[in-house]
């Protein structure tokens, strides 16, 4: 089964019916979470460094990670990390682009500007993600909706960060 691809018992099933509500405040709280997280990063960057910031971030990420995962599940499933695919593990470093990027923009151009730019990058990308199977997630084609969407995002993006 593609990874892109819920099968029963699985996670991200709820009672054995998948919950949309449930994924939706999920993402949508994710989103707020990037929201407030910009400004921070940006007061850290242009006070300490983008180096700092990034260290600071994830320093702070792994302690507040690695406590309920050593008191709830005794570890979890990190034995079991030299069966996931390699590439996946660059996933940490894609992460600090991330912080690195928000925390250097952020000062200079904005949070909402930041944002939306990041989030059209995002799209993009996932979309791409979706209509390749990259990492082996499930194909989802593009279509001309998906297509229009994506002309409005990118669109949007440059209404908000062109210069006045």
């Amino acid at each position: 089964m593609p990874y892109g691809t819920v099968g029963p018992g699985q996670p991200g099933r709820l009672g054995g019916v998948e919950s949309l509500v449930f994924i939706a405040l999920s993402v949508l709280a994710a989103g707020i979470a990037v929201g407030l997280q910009s400004p921070m990063l940006g007061i850290l960057s242009s006070r300490l460094g983008t180096l700092e910031a990034i260290f600071i971030v994830h320093i702070g990420g792994a302690v507040a990670s690695v406590l309920p995962l050593l008191l709830l599940r005794g570890g979890g499933k990190l034995g079991q990390l030299a069966a996931v695919p390699w590439y996946t593990l660059l996933a940490g470093v894609l992460g600090l682009v991330v912080v690195a990027a928000i925390g250097y923009a952020v000062p200079r151009i904005g949070a909402g500007a930041t944002t939306v730019l990041l989030v059209a990058a995002q799209l993009l990308a996932a979309t791409l993600a979706d209509q390749f199977g990259w990492f082996g997630i499930a194909v989802k084609p593009l279509d001309l909706g998906k297509v229009l969407g994506l002309g409005l995002l990118l669109a949007g993006a440059w209404l908000v960060v062109r210069p006045n």
